[in-house]
This record gives structure tokens, sequence and C-alpha cells, in this order.
């Protein structure tokens, strides 16, 4: 879902910079999976002709960059693309700042020539920029392993030329040099010093990225609400094939076509929310942190993500919520123990194996959860609706979100996910236009 890119001189420890970003993307947050590239590709034709290119010398700054944006092209499009499609997160050691600055700044092409030049590539959600002095990656690039593994012969090894790329970073990403269009869209962090320990390089790039995604930004390159419902597609599809263990303790998966249990869906919606308050007023004072308004993002991705699985166990249940639903860990943690308090929630162990133990939302909450999942692309303005609109009931809510004419594209993603997981009421067609959702949001 988002592009990470690592930038910065040769020598400066990208390298390892990238293989620390893959590793704490894959341990703590909800993606498909992490993959790392590079560019140029060494292991396809277009990304080798741009690497001779430097390495003959006997092209224009113009003419080379024109490579390097051949073979960028090519992999934001063909690799990079469907990946994030997927949920997956790429981090791509070099991206299109290596040309801004390479060609764009040092070869004297410009910035807007050498954007222009690269304008159909995709742009990275996050460019991470990973600093060090010319001397100590120069020492790096003559010692060790560095250029067994890297051929940095084909690059600009000179002390005075190292000068000038790192000059040349340190303009275009510190912002005293406007970032040319399309590529000012993205975030940029840094610069994270790479001259002490591999530890405090690890720690400064774990909080960066924790930085970076506890903001929630919205992806550049996809439409988020298309990876989540591929991740729903895919669940949905999966707890179909699945067969059922009755003998080991393990319900079948929750397949039902009438999740709505003959409910409206407003009507399901405001008994829950009945049910949540009346639960919440009885509990002690201690519990005040705890989620006061059932479509906040934590109580929704996790009620809604139990209803599409039969049960799991922590990281079962963060893998099955994926990118867009993510709850970190400890968050996750801390509402299932809440819901298990409120009774939404159950918590057991499998007769067999030593496995952790696996929650399961309760029967009588499962309407809510399904609805919630059909209804996420609505959660904060149905929210908003009934924060201004209190001595209105909730049934008209969507009716009037409707007449405000505000909404629609929230309201043609609803219609879409009711195709992925159905009407809710068995026999009956999912909405295929805003007037049939109004009428099912309404029991008619």
């Amino acid at each position: 879902m988002y592009l990470f890119s690592i930038e910065g001189g040769d020598g400066s420890g990208k390298g390892l910079a990238t293989q620390i970003v893959h590793e704490v993307l894959q341990s703590e947050f909800c993606f498909r999976s992490v993959e790392v590239t590079a560019e140029p590709r060494r292991d396809h034709a277009l990304g080798r002709l741009a690497i001779d290119s430097v390495r003959r010398q006997t092209l224009s700054p113009e003419q080379e960059a024109g490579l390097f944006a051949a073979d960028r092209l090519d992999h934001s499009h063909g690799w990079i693309l469907p990946r994030l499609q997927e949920g997956r997160a790429v981090v791509s050691e070099r991206n299109v700042h290596s040309s801004l600055v390479y060609q764009g700044i040092v070869g004297g092409i410009g910035l807007e020539r050498t954007a222009q030049i690269n304008s159909a590539a995709l742009i990275p959600d996050l460019c991470i920029w990973v600093d060090c002095d010319p001397e100590i990656a120069l020492e790096r690039i003559s010692k060790g392993t560095l250029r067994d593994l890297s051929s940095k012969e084909e690059y600009f090894e000179t002390s005075e030329l190292q000068i000038r790329i790192r000059d040349g970073y340190r303009q275009l990403l510190s912002g005293e040099m406007e970032m040319p269009t399309p590529f000012d869209m993205g975030a940029i962090l840094g610069p994270i010093s790479n001259e002490g320990t591999q530890n405090q390089l690890r720690n400064s790039l774990r909080e960066a990225i924790r930085s970076f995604m506890n903001s929630r930004p919205t992806p550049i390159n996809v439409e988020i609400e298309q990876v989540d419902q591929l991740q729903i597609r895919a669940i949905v599809r999966e707890s179909q094939n699945q067969s059922t263990l009755p003998d080991i303790g393990i319900a079948p998966p929750k397949t039902k076509l009438g999740w709505l249990d003959g409910d409206a869906p407003w009507k399901v919606l405001k008994s829950t929310q009945e049910s949540h308050k009346k639960s919440l007023s009885s509990m002690e004072k201690e519990h005040h942190n705890y989620p006061k308004n059932i479509l906040n993002h934590s109580m929704s991705s996790v009620c809604g993500t139990l209803s599409l699985i039969n049960s799991a166990e922590i990281s079962e249940l963060r893998s099955s919520m994926g990118p867009v639903r993510s709850v970190s860990k400890r968050h996750t943690q801390r509402i299932i123990r809440f819901l298990k308090e409120l009774g939404w929630v159950y918590r057991r162990k499998n007769l067999v194996g030593r496995e952790a133990p696996k929650s399961q939302l309760r029967e009588e909450i499962f309407p809510f959860g399904r609805l919630v999942l059909a209804i996420w692309p609505l959660r904060k303005e149905i929210s908003r609706w009934q924060s201004l609109n209190p001595g209105t009931h909730i049934r008209f809510s969507l009716g009037q979100m409707v007449k405000s004419g505000r909404h629609e594209r929230a309201l043609m993603e609803t219609i879409s996910r009711l195709s992925i997981l159905g009407s809710g009421i068995e026999g009956r067609p999912a909405p295929e236009n805003i007037e049939s959702l109004v009428d099912w949001w309404l029991g008619k």
C-alpha cells in the first residue's frame, strides 16, 4: 500500500537502512507482506542499460536520466504497483530522488527536466534520507564487502563528487530547493545520520517509521478503499473454502448470508450503541479511557475483522485487519480485553496444540461486526451526523446524507462492499444503487 524509498549518497548505508526498514514494517505493521527492491535494477535489461551508461560515460546526463527513467517506469507499473494494490509495502533502495540529485543537480540538467522525464513513475509515500560524511562513505566503499556486493565502481567515487552528491541531497531533501511536481506529494524524513553504531541507526529508523505510520497517511499511488476491499474479498473467499473441524472445538466459519438476523441495519447499529453505552455506564471509572464510540477506528476494525474470521489470536487478528484497518498490537490487546468485559467477545484455547488463546465474536454481536465493515466508508459521517442531530432518529441518517449530495463516493464504496459481503438478508440481492442502499438501510 505504501512505497518507501531509501536515499543517500554511495556508502551512506542505504542497504542496511533498507534491511532495517523492512524488518520494522514486517514485525510491527499489518501489511500482507513487505517487499524489498532497488533501483536501478541490476537483474533487468533496462536497469543494466542505465548502469552501463554511467560506467562508460558516453552519454549526456539527460540521456542517462532517460535510461534510469525507463527502468523506473517499467519497475513502477510492472512490479511495484501491483504489490501496492494488494496491500503490500515496498521498500526501494533508491528511487526517483536519486535521479533528481544525480542527474538533475549534480548532472546539471535541472530538477524540472528530470522530474518531467520521470513524471509517469510512482511517487514514494515516504523518502527516508540516510546521511553520512563522504570520507566515511568512501572508506566503506573501498573496504570490506561493500564493493564486492554492490559493484560500486560504476558510481561516482571521488571525494569531490561525493561532496557534491551529499550537498545535492541536502539541498533537495531539506527543502532548500523546491521539490518539483509531482514528487512534492511524498513525505520526507531525514537526515538520519549513519555515522554512529548500527543500533543508533536502527533506533532512528524505527522511530521514523512509527511516526509516519501512526499518522495514517493516505497512500499516494493506490486507492485505500480498493486495497481494503481486496483484503475483505480474499478473507471471504478463504472462509467459504474452509472445512469445519467440530471435533476439536472449532466452530465452522461464519459465512451465513442472513448476517443481519432479520433486523434493519439502522436498528442493528442503534441497539449495539445502546448496549455499549449501558455497559460503559456500569463499569468502574478506571475504564474511562476505553472507546466511547463503537464506530471509531479500533472498535470498528476489531469487531469487523472478527466477523470475517472464525476465531483468532492477536497476531492472526492483526494480519486479517490488513493495512487499512490496522491497529497496533498493544491497542488490539487492549480492545480485546475491553470487548471481553463488555461480553462481546469470548476467548478460549483450542483443545489441541499450545496456541495462544483465540478470540471469537459472540453471535449477538456478529450482525454489528459485519455491518460496520459494510458501512466502513460512512462511519465518520454517521458519527458526525449523530453528534449534529442528537434529537433525530438514526434511521433517517443515510437518507439525509444522500440528500446533502456530499457523500456520493462513500455511498458507492459502501454499495461495492455489500456486493462482497452480501445484503445480510437471505434471498435479497445487495444494493446496486444509492436508492436501493437507502431502502436496505431502512429495512424495506
